[in-house]
């Protein structure tokens, strides 16, 4: 069954070779490998690019319009006593039946543009959590193909131009006869002085070789907007390389390379931090200064009591949360994980008051005996219970 070329492509049976031309680069940029590597979308590239193969080939197209398949393998010549060996494709059988047999002139694609669009680009981009945060323009340089400023895209030395290919005549092709049980029947493949362009350039471009464009570093300012994260990517449309006869640019694409914060964990669209108080400020409760990513300090109130990991949240102080259409919708929340301190080291006034505090809440106090061991005190009470 022939494969339905306009439908993979979204356009109808009429539709001309720029609308075409336009449904194609729409998909191809939505399911290039570079932009969205998933196998199911490398899938529908190469079904994406057949097609815009065949539909712009008028030859091809032709012999969908009349119900068949040009990249059907199975209409393609062969051996061993196949009546249709020596065919280059369901195409120059096509040819046979519609009048280029007997040595007629044929219906070839006609010569191919030497003005072609040119592919996309990828560039990876550090950023730091604030800069994810808060949006940056930033300006990268970016090493591509541009339009040759010597000779514009034309790709020929100053003065000169290009001129008609003599070995094709301008077709961008040329035919050779086979016999079979048909006749004569007339083939065509791409002329090999030209490669299919119809002309050719007696003088190139001292600069771009006939190419019409150069590799060259040009700064670029890439937008970033605020809530980015690590792996996202930004479109830069038209910032890519330029194609072959000065064709146009594709596009740039700057992939987030985020850096680890020192202070802020991302979760999302979430942060989260530790926060050290010492063990009097948890019991106690007090309202302490903090540092936020984004909001300079913000003042946090310990209830007292707290305890150690517990988890604070501040609403609204998180991350951006950036959609795909591009726009800020609120912002994530920003986790406080309390870490008590315990002091390491007392003088004996702070600990006479820390033992005074722990007989009045009736908390017995373990001693250490001069030998080191313990004994008297609260914990020596439980062994001395467990023992029994």
């Amino acid at each position: 069954m022939a494969r339905d070329y306009y439908g993979i492509l979204g356009v109808a049976k009429n539709a001309s070779d720029q609308e075409i031309k336009r449904a194609y680069r729409k998909l191809a940029r939505e399911l290039h490998p570079d932009v969205n590597p998933s196998d199911d979308a490398q899938h529908k590239f190469a079904e994406v690019t057949t097609a815009y193969e065949v539909l712009s080939d008028p030859q091809k197209r032709k012999i969908v319009d009349l119900g068949g398949d040009p990249m059907d393998g199975g209409a393609r010549g062969g051996g061993g006593g196949d009546p249709f060996a020596g065919f280059g494709g369901l195409g120059d059988i096509m040819d046979a039946f519609f009048g280029a047999a007997g040595g007629g002139g044929g219906r070839g694609r006609g010569p191919r543009s030497r003005v072609q669009p040119g592919s996309d680009a990828l560039i990876r981009l550090g950023l730091t959590l604030e800069e994810c945060a808060t949006g940056v323009d930033k300006e990268i340089a970016v090493d591509t193909a541009i339009v040759c400023d010597l000779c514009r895209g034309a790709g020929t030395s100053e003065g000169t131009s290009v001129k008609t290919c003599d070995t094709c005549g301008g077709a961008g092709e040329v035919q050779s006869v086979q016999r079979s049980f048909l006749g004569q029947v007339v083939t065509a493949r791409p002329c090999p002085v030209c490669r299919g362009f119809g002309e050719v350039i007696p003088d190139p471009c001292r600069q771009c070789g006939g190419d019409g464009r150069i590799r060259a570093r040009r700064n670029v300012t890439a937008k970033i907007p605020p809530g980015v994260g690590d792996g996202m990517r930004i479109r830069l449309s038209g910032q890519g390389e330029v194609g072959p006869g000065g064709g146009p640019a594709g596009d740039l694409y700057v992939e987030i390379d985020e850096t680890p914060h020192e202070v802020f964990v991302r979760q999302g669209h979430d942060l989260h931090c530790n926060f050290r108080i010492p063990m009097t400020t948890a019991a106690l409760g007090a309202t302490v200064p903090i540092s936020t990513l984004v909001d300079g300090d913000y003042d946090l109130d310990i209830e007292p009591g707290t305890q150690p990991n517990a988890e604070l949240v501040l609403t609204g102080k998180g991350m951006p949360r950036l959609r795909s259409s591009g726009r800020v919708d609120g912002r994530g929340d920003l986790h406080v994980h309390i870490d008590v301190v315990v002091p390491t080291k007392l003088d004996e006034a702070q600990r006479e008051l820390l033992v005074e505090l722990a007989q009045q809440r009736g908390e017995e106090v373990p001693t250490l005996a001069s030998n080191g061991t313990k004994h008297g005190g609260l914990f020596s009470k439980l062994r001395a219970k467990n023992h029994r």
